[in-house]
């Protein structure tokens, strides 16, 4: 059988690749090396994640806020089993759903290490070593990204742990070191607090969540620290060893000078993931890459071999499981006859901490690189009714929009429901909206999202509520 289409990797990009293709009338496969479909983003990453940072909310909140509300529970007590299993299960419902939806479109599934032969042909090596061939007139690449390695630092999913070992620690930590001040350590290091860890944040730069508004940043940082998350910025750690009782790091200034040591029981390292493009037999197949290993393509996301496309984590933009959705949508419409489209100036990208991090489009920083004149709407959620009622007024909505046009440049939000807000702004800059329009849309009271329609009143410097 020859197939329209074969994609390699059922991450977020691959399997709704797959599903948009056979929706098209595409005679679609898809092979995973994995025996559960979903990538890391379902099996070690998003998802996971996610269920860990809700169940270690809500274990703080009983712990700390629940009396605040008149409701007297004593004080909690842990069971990380019971919470590494309800992980475990939200795992396996999302999985096992992916798998449902791939019958229900009748795409066949491959279990296997897939490799591209040449243009047209995929070799899937079964577990067992057996191995078959897949024609196909189109191939997609969709095989995401992998955890970045510290030279210096040897992982060993024990002591020394990337972000798929901090999912399954079997005891909380009484110290716990996370080297790198992403979104990914700053996720998980939050978990591990929230259960009880002494969390210490290594970051190489001045500042943590390279790439996001400084100011928003910033804020951010303050309200970890409160919380209890002590910051080591501008900081290199030089190596970590293991030991019988923890692990010995040793850490100096980025820019050079006296080290010191640091002591923990488990080290997180998270500075970042890699394309994942090992065993694709991309070289033999003469598949070109860029400079940082990623694979190359155009606007329509075509490698330079013919019949052979990329998406997601494995090219260029950012690791975002929403953008390799988007991607994957756009691809298989291309491939139809259609025409897909990806905006990747709409690109919500959050931190699912507490309090929510999102952010959406240009950052102050990048406006004025580019010269742009601009505007800032900004209204804290301490004047926010509904805030106030839950006691949820850490942070701000903050509102860019250019200074003559009034068109929403970008957005950035800290506070309750970060995650949830932020996709007001991701539709009214898809249509190409101004502040004013926000301004003018009523919005329910009392909710959070009125925040968010007091930051594009500020804009105008009418903020009603401030």
């Amino acid at each position: 059988m020859t197939y329209d289409l074969v994609i390699i990797g059922t991450g977020p990009g691959g399997y709704v690749c797959a599903i948009r293709a056979a929706q098209l009338g595409l005679k679609t496969a898809v092979v995973e090396k994995r025996k559960a479909h979903g990538g890391t983003c379902l099996n070690v990453g998003c998802i996971p994640s996610k269920a860990l940072l809700h169940a270690s909310h809500l274990f703080e909140e009983a712990g700390t806020h629940f009396g605040r509300f008149g409701i007297d529970v004593g004080k909690p007590k842990l069971d990380l089993k019971a919470m590494l299993a309800h992980k475990d299960d939200a795992i396996e419902g999302n999985t096992k759903g992916i798998e449902f939806l791939l019958r229900k479109n009748k795409i066949d599934a491959f279990h296997g290490a897939g490799r591209i032969l040449e243009a047209g042909k995929v070799e899937v090596t079964a577990e067992d070593g057996s191995k078959q061939e897949l024609a196909a007139k189109n191939i997609v690449i969709a095989t995401g990204s992998d955890v970045t390695n510290l030279p210096g630092v040897e992982i060993d999913e024990k002591r020394i742990v990337s972000s798929t070992g901090a999912l399954d620690l079997a005891e909380v930590p009484k110290k716990l070191v996370v080297i790198g001040g992403g979104v990914i350590g700053l996720e998980l290091g939050s978990v591990w607090r929230r259960l009880g860890s002494e969390v210490t944040v290594v970051e190489y730069l001045d500042r943590i969540l390279t790439g996001m508004d400084l100011d928003t940043a910033k804020q951010f940082q303050r309200i970890l620290q409160k919380q209890g998350v002590s910051f080591m910025l501008s900081s290199k750690v030089t190596s970590a060893k293991a030991t019988a009782k923890g692990v010995k790091l040793e850490v100096e200034p980025a820019a050079g000078g006296k080290s010191e040591t640091l002591e923990a029981d488990v080290v997180l390292v998270a500075v970042g993931r890699r394309p994942y493009t090992e065993g694709l037999g991309l070289d033999e197949a003469g598949v070109k890459r860029d400079e940082r290993g990623r694979v190359a393509i155009d606007d329509r996301f075509a490698t330079n071999v013919k019949g052979v496309y990329a998406i997601g984590d494995v090219v260029v933009g950012p690791m975002l499981a929403h953008k390799a959705e988007d991607e994957g949508v756009a691809l298989a419409e291309m491939l139809a006859g259609k025409a897909g489209h990806v905006n990747y100036g709409v690109i919500p990208n959050v931190v699912y901490t507490y309090p929510e991090v999102a952010s959406i489009g240009k950052s102050e920083e990048e406006l004025k690189e580019d010269g742009v004149a601009y505007v800032v709407g900004k209204f804290p959620f301490s004047a926010n009714g509904r805030a106030k009622a839950n006691l949820q007024t850490d942070g701000f909505v903050k509102i860019i929009a250019d200074k003559e046009t009034d068109r929403v440049l970008g957005a950035h939000i800290v506070g309750p429901e970060a995650g949830n807000l932020i996709h007001e702004i991701a539709i009214a800059m898809e249509f190409g909206a101004s502040s004013e329009d926000i301004a003018r849309t009523c919005h329910a009271h009392p909710t959070l999202a009125e925040a968010v329609k007091e930051a594009a009143l500020a804009a105008d410097k009418r903020a009603l509520h401030m």
